[in-house]
């Protein structure tokens, strides 16, 4: 990760108590991690570090919007975004990151490098199946929704269908029922 020396927050000369650090994150970001998903990224990550003299604690809020395509259209739109993380740093003799939320750094340490939670953050905040707002409130115009109703089976068709049966089949049904007539 040596593209992404930006992200690291030397602790070692911090004093205890709060501090803050902002970062603004964009397309670039992600190419880093080779993650192609996004057309566009602006996410605003805010960490409020917490420096005590055994431990760290770091609170991760994102705020923001990917550009994204719609899974039912395919169309590209913007889905906002907001997340939260908590993350608390201890030091033990060597790394440990098991623990999605308690992370171990050996004794020896004086960084952190804080991309790969940024990372994971924004990725999980952005919902799985994702679907454009006008899709959502039926203002949508895209030739993919004109085609999916078109292909979309007939209601009324079907229940038409289900008035007229074969009498073939009738006989059949007499048969089993033993209402002969």
């Amino acid at each position: 990760m040596k593209d992404l020396k930006e992200y690291n927050i030397s602790f070692v000369g911090l004093k205890e108590g709060n501090h803050e650090f902002t970062y603004q994150i964009d397309n670039t970001f992600f190419t880093k991690f080779q993650f192609e998903e996004f057309n566009e990224a602006n996410v605003n990550i805010h960490i409020d570090f917490v420096k005590k003299s055994t431990l760290m604690e770091l609170i991760f809020t994102a705020n923001g919007y990917v550009n994204v395509p719609c899974d039912i259209t395919s169309e590209p739109y913007n889905q906002d975004l907001e997340g939260k993380f908590k993350l608390i740093v201890k030091f033990g003799p060597e790394f440990n990151d098991e623990d999605d939320e308690i992370l171990i750094l050996p004794h020896e340490e004086y960084q952190l490098n804080v991309a790969q939670y940024i990372y994971e953050l924004i990725v999980l905040s952005v919902p799985s199946k994702r679907i454009h707002p006008d899709v959502l409130n039926g203002t949508m115009e895209s030739d993919t929704l004109k085609k999916l109703k078109e292909l979309e089976i007939n209601k009324e068709k079907t229940v038409d269908n289900k008035s007229t049966t074969d009498p073939r089949w009738d006989k059949l049904k007499d048969l089993l029922t033993g209402k002969n007539t």
